[in-house]
């Protein structure tokens, strides 16, 4: 008879689930005996970088990814990546190992107590099945469950001696999820839009996951609509080229609304676009101004604090605001563009101007490195669908690995992870399963050697010194190259564009250290 584990493995090959990322212990051996040739079992050195590398993975293939972490003290190492995957919605089922039914009574070595309820509320659905012969339906409703929008992760935990149980066959189920939008709601934000005298859109990364790239470029030149980036948005939605691009909105109450200032209805796609990063006080938008919001996520729609909502997928609601008529409108003027920069020095302005000139459009944009996000967007324009992507959570150590599953999803492009120093050392281990698998990956470290984030944040709170923030002894060359990655250093804009041409030319992981001033 079939056991469990013949059973889990026919179900993640019918669900196109093999590619599995891990770092096992004791209690998850049993589940890769006699691992199927067609499977691929990619390793992280740390339970953070594994997480991350499978988020990086379904959000470039679009599907799940399937993780396999240790009991107890595996899934708590990942627990940090797991809630960026819970902030990116991205699609994951993740397995933890268990102690053997028979002794759990006794509290064994190595077990996880109350194991379902440890990794909430960062997971959308947890179980331990009852039954061993119970695991290939709760992995099968795992999986529906985080496909289902808004998607996210999953958790199952499975007892060692289940996978040697007997089991029946559970054949994947087709479930279609497609959220469409009610026509009278559809209808009544066009009217809005119609009636506007100057409409603004705010695109989130919600937009980016549904698809909706030319479905939203369509609609911002049939308004001739201002179109802005929601706060922290993860995804790219909007060509920054576009002459309609009106730029980045900043996580505060007071700067949303001294930017959308003018506009007297606002349409938001795909998140949230009241997200706050510092307290603030007053109203969220202006009191002439109307705002509606579009998303596949119940939960943005109830607690934002203004406008009205309807839940659905962007593309599908974008495509129907099209059929409804627009007044003529005169273009609006485009935005300022930044100041130029200097010739002299090398700040991380310099080294991401440098990399934009030198990188082609469709190559991949992974990017960490906080302090340097404003120097990004107004010298890395982001002019191509689905080719940038950074955490949702604002949690450091989920750049690095989730790079390297970008890459081993999408391996025909070209992968650039942009990272800070600080944020890098977070999950410098993902640079191993870069270099076993020829993941094709430029990593670009800006080093500055301190956490600047924290310096900036300082300033705002009137301190003078920030403690135990500078690291300038760490050297990117050798980690990297300890790692099996090549590396090159750069301290000056002629050495540096020499370097980053090496990299981008080169197949395969390769590292830039780029020291700026």
């Amino acid at each position: 008879m079939s056991t469990v584990r013949d059973e889990t493995m026919a179900l993640l090959r019918a669900l196109g689930m093999t590619t599995i990322f891990g770092n096992p212990g004791s209690t998850e051996l049993p589940m890769f005996r006699d691992f199927p040739a067609d499977f691929r079992y990619v390793m992280g050195l740390q339970e953070s970088v594994v997480l991350g590398m499978a988020d990086g993975y379904a959000q470039g293939s679009g599907r799940a990814a399937l993780v396999n972490l240790h009991s107890s003290a595996g899934t708590g190492h990942a627990l940090g990546n797991l809630f960026t995957a819970w902030k990116n919605q991205t699609p994951l089922v993740v397995t933890a190992g268990q102690q053997a039914r028979s002794i759990l009574p006794y509290e064994p070595f190595l077990y996880a107590e109350r194991a379902s309820e440890f990794p909430r509320p960062f997971v959308k659905w947890s179980c331990e099945p009852a039954r061993g012969e119970d695991v290939p339906a709760a992995i099968h409703r795992a999986w529906a469950v985080a496909m289902e929008p808004p998607c996210g992760p999953t958790f199952v935990s499975i007892p060692i001696d289940d996978w040697e149980r007997p089991a029946t066959p559970c054949p994947p189920r087709t479930i279609h999820t497609h959220r469409l939008p009610a026509p009278e709601a559809i209808a009544a934000c066009a009217a809005d839009l119609a009636a506007a005298r100057a409409p603004a859109i705010v695109v989130g990364a919600g937009a980016a996951r549904d698809g909706a790239w030319e479905e939203i470029i369509a609609l911002a030149q049939h308004h001739q609509a201002r179109v802005w980036v929601a706060p922290m948005s993860a995804r790219c939605a909007f060509p920054e080229n576009h002459p309609l691009f009106a730029g980045f909105l900043t996580a505060g109450r007071e700067a949303i609304v001294r930017q959308l200032a003018g506009h007297d209805m606002v349409l938001a796609l795909g998140g949230p676009m009241h997200l706050y990063h510092v307290e603030g006080h007053g109203p969220h938008i202006a009191d002439d101004t109307k705002v509606w919001m579009i998303g596949d996520n119940h939960v943005h729609a109830a607690w934002a604090p203004v406008g009205s909502a309807i839940v659905a997928q962007v593309d599908r609601a974008v495509a129907m605001l099209l059929n409804h008529p627009a007044p003529i409108r005169p273009a609006p003027p485009p935005r300022a563009l930044p100041a130029a920069l200097s010739d002299g020095g090398m700040r991380d302005a310099h080294v991401l101007r440098l990399l934009a000139a030198l990188r082609t459009p469709d190559s991949i944009i992974v990017e960490e490195a906080p302090s340097s996000r404003g120097a990004m967007h107004d010298h890395l324009p982001i002019i191509a669908p689905d080719t940038f992507y950074t955490t949702a959570s604002g949690g450091l150590g989920h750049g690095l690995p989730a790079a390297v599953g970008m890459a081993l999803a999408r391996p025909d492009a070209k992968v650039i992870a942009v990272l800070g120093d600080g944020s890098a050392m977070y999950a410098i281990q993902g640079l191993h399963a870069a270099a076993q698998w020829g993941a094709n990956i430029s990593f670009l470290i800006i080093k500055n050697g301190r956490y600047e984030a924290l310096h900036n944040f300082g300033r705002q709170f009137g301190m003078q010194q920030v403690v135990g923030t500078h690291f300038p002894e760490l050297d990117f060359v050798h980690l990297a190259t300890g790692h099996g990655v090549a590396a090159r250093r750069a301290s000056d804009l002629a050495r540096l564009e020499e370097a980053l041409r090496w990299s981008l030319a080169t197949p395969g992981p390769t590292l830039v250290e780029a020291v700026v001033d």
